[in-house]
């Protein structure tokens, strides 16, 4: 069937659940211990509908990476506070605050000092030297992160969501019928995956810090890498999106090749309930003329039907 015209879909896997992010709303559906469907979505246009400053290049990157974020750590507390069952307390903003505040300096430790001081040991007084060692350390340490994480059974089923999103975006842009069979044909892995962003700023990291001289103090070179991550996220952004719109052209294939690879250690092949979790959340995103088209193309995943007419609930992350 024809290509869906609506090419700009995405989401993340999260606890138990997918998240996703349509061009009028996102919604998350998780999984419950009793084994049904919830679902929680909010009304949410384009960035760039909100925000005059989410039209120019290179802030456009930075601005949606932040709501990206942002969106991502409401979906896996919501998720969190779900798969677990009522019982259990729920997450405060004290707590999740606290969480983003440990992540950021764990980023910085890992993925930013580490490498650094590695490089300076290793590399000499080059200034391409230290960039390209540094950027390479980086690559090892974050694909080594990945592969280590998901040796986690926890983490591993995360991982498998993360498949069962990418295939349910591929059927729902190709026209196919939602159903578990239609989707299990795709690939869990998808070119526009924050995988291949994530990579892209790694590698983009090389280029840009080969502008700061070396001869600054660790601190000032720790400093200006931080300072700096907004222009690679923009940088990074920037060439994605090109890329997403030459996907069939070499340049498209070529930036795509290293994310899809990584993906490889990012997505799992999901079971068919796995994949019913993410057809009620892309069926909670979409606005009604979206859900209309899809329910004409036949027969839907049973458990994403259910979990759509039951509706949407709060998210007490709010509150």
């Amino acid at each position: 069937m024809s290509r869906h015209p609506n090419s700009t879909v995405g989401g993340q896997a999260v606890i138990e659940g997918v998240m996703m992010r349509a061009p009028a709303g996102w919604a998350v559906a998780v999984r419950t211990p009793e084994g049904s469907i919830v679902t929680m979505c909010e009304d949410l246009p384009r960035l760039s509908e909100r925000k005059r400053l989410a039209r120019w290049p290179m802030v456009r990157g930075v601005l949606v990476l932040w709501e990206s974020l942002s969106l991502g750590m409401r979906a896996l507390t919501w998720s969190a506070e779900k798969a677990v069952g009522e019982e259990e307390e729920p997450i405060t903003k004290w707590q999740l605050a606290l969480s983003i505040v440990i992540a950021f300096a764990a980023v910085a430790v890992l993925f930013v000092g580490a490498p650094l001081l590695a490089a300076r040991w290793l590399a000499g007084d080059t200034t391409i030297g230290l960039n390209v060692v540094e950027g390479l350390i980086r690559i090892v340490i974050f694909v080594g992160y990945i592969w280590a994480i998901g040796r986690s059974s926890e983490i591993k089923r995360v991982f498998e969501y993360h498949g069962a999103e990418h295939k349910t975006i591929h059927a729902y842009e190709a026209g196919d019928p939602l159903t578990a069979g239609e989707i299990q044909k795709y690939s869990p892995a998808h070119p526009r995956c924050g995988t291949s962003f994530l990579l892209l700023v790694v590698l983009a990291s090389i280029v840009v810090f080969s502008f700061v001289p070396h001869t600054l103090g660790v601190v000032w070179l720790v400093i200006s890498r931080l300072l700096l991550i907004p222009v690679i996220a923009g940088v990074s952004y920037e060439i994605l999106r090109a890329s997403g719109l030459r996907a069939d052209a070499l340049f498209g294939r070529v930036v795509a090749a290293p994310g899809l690879w990584l993906q490889k250690l990012t997505t799992g092949e999901p079971d068919d309930d796995q994949v019913e979790v993410a057809v009620a959340s892309l069926l909670a995103a979409l606005d009604d003329e979206s859900v209309g088209e899809v329910l004409a193309r036949g027969e839907i995943a049973a458990g994403a039907v259910e979990a759509f007419e039951a509706g949407c609930i709060g998210d007490s992350t709010d509150g």
